[in-house]
């Protein structure tokens, strides 16, 4: 058997790790590199896009990073089964037909500027009819259900508590080379236990024999979750007593459902000034609405929560709205009453959320909230690390805008909980992989796994390198 990492090696994008076992190719997650338009587009168009080596992939959850290079691989012949939870492929519908687009509009961008200098224009990575071939593909499975999909290899999936519908991925393989069975164990993106909305991670208490584990925050920790609502709770305060706009740029999927709820059970504490509160992205207007649909994922304390609230919706109350026309969303940017904005993209590197920043950054009654990781380089990292000035759609603006930022709502794991997660194997893996987590993330994690847990043979591998195990 052999594992290839053909991203997510020494970072945190990208992730695709290559399984080649009895003759058949399978590949763990399928995602695109984020970060940096620039170099992330350079880096999506080497990517590994071939679709007739592969016989079939399994999907750990729905972020692009480890989701939006399927459509690269359905246009280039793929034909084999794509194996997720049923949450993961309802989001996968929207989130790759999102990707699409904007891998459309960012190749019109730049072939604008090529027709000029007289050089080859470029061609999307994939199109929206290419997404629509790819989601033919998809198969959706329940969690702890073992599947044969190959012969010597079976499938279960185990919550992995990190997003709606994220799961572990657990391969039981009767090896042909060595005539042994091997069980593969794929750990996705580890989440944290005790944050609202989804349940906690599940442990593999059997253990593994192969262990893949990201890495994330292999190096730091955060603070307990409700630090984290007290916190948005004070800054909401301030802002609107400065008589200021609170700008919370959010990924779609996940942390802006986490921060609505949060906002919901301050209203409903009666802990909230009187303040409008709007989600303006699309995207996750159309991602809640999947939120709704799977209750089944839910933890207890958002069901109690429900059974408790008039209105019986956890991302839905009075003083919220979501906008959903340009018209609507051009008129928020304008506006200058008071008000909380949640607004895509995350590290804003696109998205509804640069045209507030243009209309507010230069304010400093205004507040940008920064609720998830920044990749080096993005728009996002470079307001974290205090530049004074900020360009935003090639124009310079002055950062006056208070900057905060809350590490408490992050879906993943820091360094005590995936330790507590890897070290609830009872049998420990002989080989494990520590992938998708910047070098000093992943290098710690890698020593700490031995130092700590006695795991032996601990690597971090570089992209493309290949391990026969």
């Amino acid at each position: 058997m052999k594992i290839t990492s053909l991203g997510a090696a020494k970072t945190v994008t990208g992730s695709q790790h290559l399984i080649e076992v009895n003759g058949y190719r399978i590949l763990l997650d399928c995602g695109l590199f984020q970060g940096k338009r620039k170099e992330s587009f350079e880096l999506n168009r080497q990517c590994p896009c071939d679709g007739k080596d592969i016989d079939a992939i399994i999907l750990s959850h729905a972020h692009i990073d480890h989701s939006g290079n399927i459509p690269c691989r359905a246009k280039n012949q793929f034909q084999g089964d794509i194996i997720c939870t049923s949450a993961t492929r309802d989001l996968c519908a929207i989130m790759l037909m999102d990707s699409a687009y904007l891998q459309e509009k960012d190749v019109e961008y730049v072939n604008r500027k090529r027709e000029k200098q007289g050089k080859n224009l470029f061609e999307p990575l994939y199109t929206k009819e290419d997404v629509v071939n790819a989601l033919q593909h998809f198969i959706g499975m329940g969690y702890d259900h073992k599947r044969k999909i190959f012969p010597g290899v079976e499938l279960t999936l185990v919550d992995a508590g990190h997003m709606l519908g994220s799961a572990h991925i657990i391969l039981d393989i009767q090896d042909d080379d060595s005539g042994k069975p091997v069980r593969l164990v794929f750990s996705g993106d580890i989440g944290r236990p005790d944050i609202p909305i989804i349940r906690d991670p599940h442990p593999i208490t059997e253990g593994a024999d192969i262990l893949i584990i990201e890495s994330t925050y292999g190096n730091r920790t955060h603070p307990p979750y409700p630090e984290a609502e007290k916190e948005l709770k004070r800054i909401v305060s301030e802002t609107t007593k400065r008589g200021g706009v609170l700008l919370i740029p959010a990924f779609a999927v996940g942390r802006t459902q986490q921060i609505v709820y949060a906002l919901h059970k301050l209203f409903a504490a009666g802990e909230l000034p009187e303040i409008p509160i709007y989600v303006d992205s699309p995207l996750a207007t159309r991602a809640t609405e999947i939120f709704r649909l799977h209750p089944e994922v839910y933890d207890e304390e958002i069901r109690n929560f429900m059974l408790q609230d008039k209105n019986n919706n956890p991302f839905g109350f009075e003083t919220i709205k979501y906008t959903g026309s340009v018209t609507e969303s051009k008129a928020l940017s304008s506006s200058d009453k008071p008000a909380i904005i949640i607004s895509a993209s995350g590290m804003m590197e696109g998205g509804r959320i640069l045209h507030h920043l243009k209309s507010r950054i230069e304010d400093p009654k205004n507040t940008i909230l920064i609720t998830g990781w920044q990749a080096p380089y993005t728009l996002g990292r470079r307001i974290v690390d205090g530049e004074k000035t900020i360009k935003i759609y090639g124009e310079e603006y002055n950062a006056k805008a208070k900057v905060e930022v809350i590490t408490g709502f992050s879906g993943h794991a820091d360094r005590e909980g995936l330790l507590a997660w890897a070290g609830a194997m009872k049998k420990k893996p002989r080989q494990t992989f520590v992938v998708h987590g910047e070098e000093a993330s992943a290098e710690a994690l890698a020593k700490t796994l031995q130092s700590e847990l006695g795991f032996t043979s601990v690597h971090i591998p570089e992209t493309h390198e290949t391990f026969t195990v």
